[in-house]
């Protein structure tokens, strides 16, 4: 019984440290952009307003069950990530639900929000959101490929489908799989730049050309919804690549300092990137990133 309620705190617990750093890291990235663009920016908790606000707005318009469910898939998706990724090591608060093979369900769980959300956009009706679903279909094919073929690297490499597996395999020979595994921890990266959306692949929303895209039918309530998987999808998924690449973390201090450093990376090259056409998004994730997958896997295939 005292298990169960340390899995249920621990997972009530992990929800609201992730919906609080995934805000704050969308908020610091506002900051850091104006910076860049030598402007002032928003304060770095202008998210949470925006959040909180939206939260409070009554919402009268839909057009249909779907578009209804939309939101809704996206954050089942992002919880359900959440809540198999380990958030800390050898702590019991932090356990959460993975289990042997969970990368494997990560594989499937992972697209069934964005699936979702394009039915949804898709009922509104709206050009503007057909097309970027469409956009974003088409990208997410494009980086999945580097991406699934990084995992199967280290599947391989390592004989095991259990983050926590890969995760004692760095314990036990004390070198992160980025440095023992560099191409699948490169193909990884690289994917991750379509995951997060920042230019040159935010094609999705672009909003000098389709006002935000899928979201632009949705506002009030469903908004923050989407705000709200955004920001706890952005922290699973880092949380996933240190797990995976950079050892995990002990304690939280380490796990914010780890997931912001490689947060930094889409976020800084976006800053300096213009914006790619959905073909040109699709044929660079083709390229390189698909390149050194290949490469992680025929190191995997030599070194197992």
């Amino acid at each position: 019984m005292e298990e169960v309620l340390y899995n249920i705190l621990g997972a009530v617990v992990t929800f609201i440290v992730a919906f609080v750093v995934g805000m704050t890291y969308g908020g610091l990235t506002r900051k850091i952009t104006a910076r860049v663009q030598n402007r002032k920016g928003p304060p770095f908790y202008q998210n949470f307003i925006d959040a909180f606000k939206l939260a409070s707005k009554k919402t009268a318009i839909h057009h249909g069950v779907m578009h209804l469910m939309g939101p809704a898939f996206l954050m089942v998706s992002s919880v359900m990530t959440l809540l198999v990724v380990p958030v800390l090591s050898g702590n019991n608060w932090f356990p959460n639900l993975n289990f042997h093979g969970d990368l494997i369900f990560l594989l499937y769980i992972m697209t069934f929000g964005p699936l979702g959300m394009a039915l949804g956009a898709g009922q509104t009706g709206n050009p503007n959101s057909a097309i970027g679903v469409t956009r974003g279909l088409s990208q997410m094919v494009g980086f999945e490929i580097p991406w699934v073929m990084a995992l199967v690297a280290l599947m391989i490499q390592y004989k095991t489908t259990s983050i926590t597996g890969l995760m004692d395999a760095q314990a036990q020979t004390g070198t992160w799989l980025m440095f023992s595994s560099p191409f699948a921890f490169i193909a990884a990266v690289m994917a991750m730049f379509g995951m997060f959306r920042y230019s040159p692949f935010d094609i999705v929303g672009a909003p000098t050309e389709l006002a935000s895209g899928p979201v632009s039918e949705n506002g009030g309530k469903f908004l923050f919804v989407m705000m709200s998987s955004g920001s706890v999808f952005t922290f699973a998924k880092l949380t996933l690549y240190i797990d995976l690449f950079m050892g995990g973390a002990s304690n939280l201090v380490i796990l914010l300092i780890k997931t912001f450093a490689l947060y930094m990376i889409p976020v800084l090259y976006g800053i300096t990137s213009p914006r790619y056409r959905t073909e040109q998004a699709v044929r660079w994730f083709w390229g390189w990133p698909t390149f050194f997958g290949l490469l992680a896997i025929i190191q995997a295939v030599i070194l197992k």
